[in-house]
């Protein structure tokens, strides 16, 4: 990917940005229009929450609910940020690079839930702590940007195995919201609130690299690694002095000078180096006259 295509795929990005941030603005409209009231189905989830509580799934979900919020989102950031550098340095600025994204984001969230200010449900539904108010989901956000930040990091340094981790990663994302109305601390609303959000931030930020750093996603994915453009090898044209060989079964273009008796293993039967060399330079020629003394 060079510079211009980076800049051109800018608009795939936006476009997902924009679709979120309408969504999201209409689901705040109708909140506060309805002074902060349940929406359809936020009951009917919250009322099927309480009938199902073993203990056992109560405990699984404050385990996964936790790890939503505190210290375990940004060393998950961080680490999406190390996998996306190649470099030292890049590795640097890349953690650094998504902790700001995170950061950010939480502190732009904290000013809509402060604007709405929708209350939670009640707190005798309540099977885990919880604080603020409740649109959106903080834990519902926090979670969601960093799944996207891992599932960027796994698609472009995991080749091998992952849409498995991609699977994985996504559905951590989604279950950590889930927990929140499960445990009855949020509204079914809140956690599609803090879906949309990070949708739409995920792709802001996105937008902005894109658009403005291209070169930090100039590289090409290929196979076990990645090429930089610079460092992709041009093709050879066979010229006089060339040939082909075909060796494991690749084309190579391999210069006259060293054409030699390859190994039978590495070269298909049939194929030999051919010394091509002019007639004219195998003739000696004749030495010159010194047609002064005529």
């Amino acid at each position: 990917m060079n510079r211009e295509h980076a800049v051109a795929k800018a608009g795939t990005p936006a476009l997902g940005s924009l679709v979120a941030f309408v969504l999201l603005t209409l689901l705040a409209v109708t909140v506060a229009v309805r002074g902060g009231g349940t929406l359809v189905g936020d009951r009917d989830l919250l009322e099927w929450s309480l009938a199902h509580r073993p203990d056992l799934a109560v405990t699984l979900a404050r385990m996964v609910t936790h790890t939503g919020t505190g210290f375990v989102p940004y060393v998950l950031a961080a680490l999406a940020g190390h996998l996306l550098g190649r470099t030292a340095r890049q590795r640097i600025q890349a953690a650094a690079a998504c902790l700001v994204c995170l950061v950010a984001a939480q502190a732009v969230r904290f000013s809509v839930m402060a604007l709405l200010s929708r209350p939670r449900p009640a707190t005798a539904h309540w099977a885990t702590d919880a604080g603020h108010w409740s649109f959106p989901s903080g834990h519902t956000t926090t979670s969601a940007i960093t799944a996207g930040l891992l599932v960027l990091a796994v698609r472009r340094r995991a080749p091998r195995g992952r849409y498995l981790l991609v699977a994985a990663v996504g559905c951590w994302g989604v279950l950590v919201g889930l927990t929140r109305v499960y445990l009855g601390v949020h509204w079914f609303s809140d956690v599609v609130g803090g879906w949309l959000f990070a949708v739409w931030w995920l792709g802001l930020a996105a937008y902005g690299v894109t658009r403005f750093a291209p070169d930090a996603w100039a590289e090409v994915p290929r196979g076990e690694g990645t090429l930089r453009p610079a460092a992709m090898p041009s093709p050879a044209i066979p010229g006089p002095e060339t040939e082909v060989r075909f060796i494991r079964g690749k084309v190579v273009i391999a210069s006259e000078s060293d054409c030699g008796a390859p190994p039978p293993s590495v070269v298909l039967p049939g194929v030999e180096c051919q010394v091509r060399a002019a007639e004219a330079d195998r003739i000696p020629l004749p030495p010159e006259r010194d047609v002064s003394q005529r």
